[in-house]
């Protein structure tokens, strides 16, 4: 028997406009995880608060 209760509500259309916009950008986060990473590894704080900064606009 169908519910209508069971169907989720739709998206709104500036949800939709902002993930489209994230999806056209070129950026491949896997490098810059282990960049992160490695910088971490090797103590280098200010090199990892930098490359943080850089990728906060992204999220």
């Amino acid at each position: 028997m169908f519910n209508p209760s069971s169907i989720p509500p739709p998206i709104p259309t500036e949800l939709l406009q902002k993930l489209e916009r994230c999806f056209k950008q070129e950026c491949d986060i896997d490098p810059l995880i282990l960049r992160l990473r490695n910088l971490r590894s090797h103590g280098a704080w200010a090199e990892v608060c930098c490359l943080e900064q850089e990728l906060l606009p992204l999220f």
